[in-house]
């Protein structure tokens, strides 16, 4: 039979082994570092993964960056229309250009630039400010907003906001949800997801060979020449046969074609 000190002591002796297991099992602290431990790796793994699809982008475009061997890269994208134009012709701010493409691409313009630093618009813009930033070396990516928003508007949207040379903005009545224009290029497109969208900007944005003022400003006049805040607003381009007519201009004009006391 056990005595009671004996069972006492047996009592006594149990606790202090689970006392010393529970003091040397940190169960918490096990956690704690296991959870540390995936986060971190997940954090990894996704860096490395969008690390390798950045790549993976940058190698794809790499055909489409200009070089002294390809000077105009666009040349190589399906559905590129392009167009030869002078520049420097001005038009002043209440005058009208007879373009013959919509969106414009090129040919007279407002002697101010639409402001062209990666700016989303959400209303229209008039063509004239923006066909002037096209001279400059912008991107000008033009939406139906009949056709186009949500997810697809912001896959633009994306591709624009804050990035040097590129502006975008909807464009009424545009018979394809997405035209990209560049100076005397453009493309028209059914789908944001089109890769010919990242190959286009690839060729063209900045191009020191296709655009007469390359990387001349992009920035915002301010009020009184192109508010970014409050833009001039979009009016349709006139019928082609109205060149000449009061406030309507040619979109090809030659120096001594161009009236004087415009602005220009």
């Amino acid at each position: 039979m056990v005595s009671g000190k004996q069972s006492k002591r047996t009592r006594q002796d149990r606790a202090k082994t689970s006392l010393v297991t529970d003091r040397s099992t940190p169960w918490g602290t096990i956690v704690a570092v296991l959870v540390v431990v995936l986060f971190a790796g997940g954090v990894f793994g996704y860096a490395l993964l969008e690390s390798q699809a950045g790549n993976a982008r940058a190698e794809a475009l790499s055909a489409f960056t200009p070089s002294a061997a390809n000077q105009d890269p666009s040349t190589q994208i399906p559905g590129v229309a392009e167009q030869t134009y002078e520049g420097g012709q001005h038009v002043g701010p209440t005058e009208q250009v007879a373009y013959t493409q919509s969106p414009p691409t090129g040919g007279t313009h407002d002697q101010a630039w639409a402001a062209c630093s990666g700016v989303v618009y959400d209303q229209p813009v008039r063509s004239e400010n923006l066909v002037h930033s096209m001279e400059h070396g912008a991107v000008w990516i033009a939406y139906n907003p009949d056709q186009l928003g949500g997810a697809a508007l912001e896959q633009l949207a994306d591709r624009v906001q804050d990035r040097p040379y590129m502006a975008l903005s909807p464009y009424p009545g545009l018979d394809q949800p997405i035209a990209l224009q560049s100076w005397g290029h453009q493309l028209k497109l059914a789908d944001a997801a089109d890769p010919r969208i990242d190959q286009f900007v690839a060729a063209l944005r900045a191009n020191l060979n296709t655009h007469p003022e390359n990387r001349a400003s992009c920035d915002a006049l301010g009020p009184g020449q192109f508010d970014q805040d409050a833009p001039p607003p979009y009016k349709p381009a006139p019928p082609v046969s109205a060149a000449g007519q009061p406030g309507v201009r040619a979109e090809t004009e030659t120096a001594a074609e161009q009236p004087t006391g415009d602005g220009s």
